[in-house]
């Protein structure tokens, strides 16, 4: 029987299987497991680490995911707001507009 496929091995498995593995093993498997933090906490730091370096290529996925782990589209957009003060207007601008189409149609 066979493993489903993770959004890692979806994404980039057939080209790069050893950081898809990594991915999943160490990031997701040991770090995002450990209890330390909750996943809402993690979603939160994760976010806005991704707003302040501008990389928002991997934003949509894990606002998705902060969803999923208790975030709200209003606990998305404060965070943005505020971090346009500290990671420069450009990058929030960049990560809000990700943002409202990840959050579309959800309450606020």
């Amino acid at each position: 029987m066979t493993e489903p496929a993770t959004p890692a091995h979806d994404l980039i498995g057939d080209f790069a299987p050893k950081l898809a593995a990594l991915t999943d093993d160490v990031l997701f498997g040991d770090v995002w497991a450990r209890p330390a933090l909750r996943p809402r906490d993690r979603s939160l730091i994760t976010c806005a680490a991704l707003v302040v370096n501008g990389n928002v290529e991997q934003l949509r996925h894990h606002l998705t995911l902060a969803i999923a782990n208790g975030v709200t589209a209003a606990v998305i957009t404060e965070v943005i707001t505020h971090l346009a003060f500290y990671a420069g207007w450009p990058r929030a601008m960049s990560a809000i507009a990700v943002a409202r189409e990840v959050t579309a149609g959800r309450d606020r």
